[in-house]
């Protein structure tokens, strides 16, 4: 057995409800990153619900449901975030739906503090347009904050393979923006891994995925992809912006 194992075997799952110091979940990201890199994604998770409690919680952006699938198995009930940004495709939010119903999670509806009309109001039609980033950052990246205040740890389905910029992405990190821990238990799993896990469990899959949308955002930056281009590549396209912010 594994020295993390062992202390998953000793930890009382579930019993912090207090929140720690910024140093301490550092503290905690530097004996623990290290020991985990190479650990399956349920035991990641495990580890992380068994250290955070209810201060641990899962995100998703519903392009699938494996981490929250995987999630559920592990910490039957453990909450599962999603920012509805107001410019979802249906589908999107067809698969939250199909995800709160046929998993055994909490799933959390986030949504921005405007409404997309009184956004619109406030800083002109379409501030997708006219200027992506604060758009971005007023339906996604304050939104997720604001939600993760309760907790000290994040789950995210963040993996390597995915683009070139995510290489570096951590197993267990330290988000020094949010200030929080940020664990992303699929890291190292490559596009095979995930398509077979979906094929092995039944895993709901949303169904722009399989016409043309590898990586799904809002409706009105979001293109199909063309065979053999990258699978960010329709996220924001012909604006030079790669990501939302969020994990930035």
């Amino acid at each position: 057995m594994s020295a993390a194992s062992t202390e998953l075997a000793r930890a009382s799952r579930g019993i912090q409800t207090e929140g720690r110091s910024p140093e301490e979940l550092r503290d905690l990201v530097s004996h623990w990153g290290a020991e985990l890199e190479l650990a399956p994604a349920e035991t990641i998770i495990e580890w992380a619900a068994a250290t955070f409690g209810e201060r641990f919680c899962v995100t998703s952006s519903m392009g699938d449901a494996v981490l929250a699938h995987i999630a559920s198995k592990v910490v039957p009930g453990i909450d599962v975030v999603f920012l509805d940004t107001g410019y979802h495709f249906v589908e999107t939010i067809g698969t939250r739906d199909a995800v709160a119903s046929t998993l055994d999670v909490t799933l959390l509806t986030i949504t921005p503090v405007q409404s997309v009309a009184e956004q619109d109001a406030e800083y002109g039609k379409d501030l997708y347009k006219t200027d992506p980033d604060l758009c971005c950052a007023l339906r996604k990246v304050k939104p997720l904050a604001d939600a993760l205040a309760s907790y000290d740890a994040w789950a995210t389905g963040l993996r390597r393979a995915e683009t070139h910029n995510r290489v570096i992405a951590p197993v267990v990190g330290w988000d020094a923006k949010k200030g929080k821990v940020k664990v992303s238990p699929l890291a190292r799993w490559s596009d095979e891994q995930v398509e077979r896990y979906i094929a092995e469990n039944g895993v709901l899959v949303n169904p722009l995925v399989y016409d043309g949308y590898p990586s799904i955002g809002c409706a009105p930056c979001t293109r199909r992809v063309a065979p053999g281009e990258d699978a960010r590549s329709g996220r924001w396209a012909g604006t030079g912006k790669t990501e939302c912010g969020i994990h930035s």
